[in-house]
């Protein structure tokens, strides 16, 4: 009987926020399966709980944290726990975000556009300050942070996710830079529309089934997280073709 191939990841600690649904889960199971052990992080233990099994029926493994990415002490002790258990961090996804309300930019509540800041850019600020020296105590450290087309172009009533998102690209690639030369990289992807709820909020009269599910998605954020990965500072299109690693 021929063994079983390791998996791209074998070995990899991978650290995925908004894992409980969405491209966080499918990114989780991709990971997962191909042997990367997962840290779960997203508010819902429900949800958590349902990836963690998928992941095990591929033969991975997790371990679920149930966390607000707005609780920044949270993150803080989060870095300090997985420095004191596995002594690095070798992919990071900061997937997590919240669309917000679709508005006028003088209509929005002012909690509702600090939400989307705080969950869309400080939250990825605050992951980035606690696990950068995870990241560099890895061969070779991967940062995927997970950006929108919107964040490029003015679209009316957008303006607190757009905003959001354009604070987020340059935040990564400003820490790209940083990074530059050292064995991190960081990157930024775009998945474009997918089969999720926030999709679903943005644009309620839309047919679900004509859009590509997240794990579409499984192939390009893996070869981001791969060891092989040499582009930093980049956006990438979820329908881009990424250079294939070397055999």
């Amino acid at each position: 009987m021929t063994a079983a191939s390791p998996g791209r990841l074998a070995g990899r600690v991978a650290l995925v926020t908004g894992a409980s649904r969405g491209l966080g889960a499918a990114a989780s199971v991709a990971f997962g399966g191909e042997g990367a052990h997962c840290i779960l992080v997203a508010r819902t233990v429900g949800g958590l709980e349902e990836v963690d099994d998928r992941i095990r029926a591929v033969g991975g493994t997790a371990t679920l944290v149930p966390l607000d990415v707005t609780d920044g002490p949270g993150i803080d002790r989060l870095g300090a726990a997985l420095h004191e258990r596995f002594g690095r961090l070798d992919v990071l996804l900061g997937n997590a975000g919240v669309l917000g309300m679709l508005s006028p930019v003088g209509h929005i509540e002012p909690d509702v556009f600090e939400r989307v800041m705080s969950v869309n850019v400080t939250a990825n600020w605050r992951l980035i300050r606690s696990l950068d020296p995870l990241l560099r105590a890895s061969d070779a450290g991967r940062a995927i942070f997970v950006t929108s087309g919107i964040a490029r172009r003015a679209v009316p009533y957008w303006s607190a996710y757009a905003a959001s998102k354009a604070a987020l690209e340059e935040l990564v690639r400003t820490y790209a830079a940083e990074v530059a030369h050292t064995a991190v990289r960081a990157n930024l992807y775009n998945p474009g529309p997918m089969r999720t709820a926030m999709r679903a909020q943005a644009f309620p009269g839309e047919n679900p089934e004509q859009l590509p599910p997240p794990d579409a998605h499984a192939e390009g954020l893996i070869r981001l997280a791969l060891p092989s990965c040499t582009v930093t500072g980049e956006w990438i299109a979820g329908d881009s073709d990424l250079p294939a690693p070397p055999a």
